[in-house]
């Protein structure tokens, strides 16, 4: 299966059903199921940029600390690839859009960039995690 890594708290918002677009400066064919990968980074100002918008929007952040970083945290399925949307959370240059989104339980696991495969070993453990809870 393919992940893709995002920095927190964006990671977050998708995968609490908040963020339905994922922006990036290139374009993607990929369409389906992924696992998002929330990046090990994140600085106290991206966090603060974020926070202001979640902000207007009336969506209240974890705490800085409290995000989980380095590892998987969820899956969504991504149908399409816009270069325009009325999505307030869309402001780059192309938009992967995003459906059915959902966190999982953590598994700590090395990102990269673009789509990347993960192995099936962690993939069953996030599975077996979330039947547990």
């Amino acid at each position: 299966m393919k992940a893709l890594s995002i920095r927190q708290p964006w990671a977050w918002l998708i995968v609490n059903g908040h963020k339905d677009i994922e922006n990036r400066d290139w374009w993607t064919r990929f369409r389906g199921p992924v696992l998002i990968h929330a990046s090990k980074g994140m600085t106290r100002d991206e966090y603060e940029d974020c926070q202001f918008l979640a902000d207007g929007l009336g969506i209240e952040l974890p705490e800085f600390g409290s995000l989980e970083r380095g590892g998987i945290v969820g899956r969504a399925v991504i149908t399409g690839c816009v270069k325009n949307s009325d999505s307030p959370w869309f402001f780059g240059r192309y938009g992967f859009v995003i459906a059915d989104a959902e966190p999982l339980t953590f598994q700590s696991l090395k990102g990269a960039l673009g789509f990347f495969d993960v192995p099936d070993d962690a993939i069953d453990a996030a599975r077996a995690a979330k039947e547990r809870t």
